[in-house]
């Protein structure tokens, strides 16, 4: 093993970014990704604060055949889960099935925000006599376009699950990727950061600015018909919106999974492993409330607000569980 393979390897197991290293050694993180992408090497002085750093000597660091032993400091507790081995030919074959199927998922997604529109419509239009049917026929209509659109977003939600299962250990269980993957995988990340950037601020601003049809259709025309189709256009570009952001999103994760970084850092993997019976219990009621909320009163022009609500509530909850375990170690 290389020096910029152990130097990845001592990083990961210590849970740090390439940022949180660069810190800690007083360099900048592109020195970081230089030394991990076997670039460049460390001087003397930076060599001996690395192996203080971490716990090892510097014949460790230095000598290939060097293996670590006791002298390596101890990571903390992940719960005995394994480290797993990730080769090159796994991480591109990851990479390229993420990107394949996060497109699919995010459309899948929009498909679900955007299926009540056609209901609102025809409902609308039966209230207000623009469609000559019944109210019963109208509302069934409606449903039925929504489940014929529904259907479809959950089959292929199903199906890109199967394909990703493979690598869900990536999400759940601390990682170490052969030589060179760190390297391409960054990268890739380079590459696609101004694409990541333009779509995620896309997404955001369709979400943000999703009610101006409301006040469009409220200030300039006034009547109902104008304010239902204001409501569709509503959720219309609140669907394009999401499509983006989990678009981006997924593909963005591909890399973070990766590399360990962001939300997937192994104290936090450690963490999601904690969260997950409550996460299991808590979306279950969600979706309990939302369903049934939406069948007894009709209003799914409005009952889509659960889930933004109950995605920040859930922010809100772990945060107060991550504070909680901290007061408690």
């Amino acid at each position: 093993m290389i020096f910029a393979d152990k130097l990845i390897d001592l990083r990961k197991k210590n849970g740090w970014s390439q940022e949180e290293l660069a810190d800690k050694l007083e360099v900048s993180r592109q020195t970081i990704s230089k030394w991990e992408g076997a670039l460049s090497m460390p001087d003397l002085g930076r060599m001996l604060k690395i192996a203080q750093l971490f716990g090892v000597t510097t014949d460790y660091l230095i000598k290939d055949e060097q293996e670590l032993t006791e002298c390596a400091v101890e990571t903390e507790d992940q719960d005995s889960a394994p480290i797993r081995r990730v080769s090159m030919e796994q991480a591109v074959e990851f990479l390229r099935l993420r990107d394949a199927v996060s497109g699919r998922i995010a459309l899948g997604v929009m498909l679900c925000i955007c299926s009540a529109i056609p209901l609102i419509l025809i409902c609308g239009a039966q209230e207000l006599g623009r469609l000559a049917i019944s109210e019963n026929a109208a509302a069934g209509l409606g449903c039925l376009i929504l489940f014929l659109m529904i259907a479809p977003a959950v089959g292929v939600f199903i199906h890109s699950g199967m394909k990703l299962h493979a690598y869900e250990f990536l999400e759940q269980e601390p990682i170490e990727t052969a030589y060179g993957v760190d390297g391409m995988v960054r990268e890739r990340q380079s590459s696609y950061t101004a694409q990541h950037t333009r779509l995620l601020i896309a997404g955001i601003m369709l979400c943000v600015l999703c009610p101006a049809p409301l006040f469009v259709a409220l200030a300039l025309l006034g009547d109902d018909w104008s304010m239902t189709l204001a409501v569709a256009a509503l959720l219309g570009m609140v669907g394009i919106g999401v499509l983006c952001i989990v678009r981006t999103c997924m593909v963005w994760e591909s890399f973070q999974l990766l590399l360990e970084e962001g939300d997937y850092t192994r104290e936090r993997k450690l963490e999601s492993r904690r969260n997950s019976a409550i996460a299991g219990i808590y979306w279950g009621v969600v979706t309990a409330v939302y369903l049934g909320y939406s069948f007894l009163t009709e209003d799914w022009s409005r009952s889509w607000i659960v889930w933004p609500v109950a995605g920040v509530s859930y922010g809100v909850l772990v945060c107060i569980l991550r504070v909680l375990r901290t007061n408690q170690q």
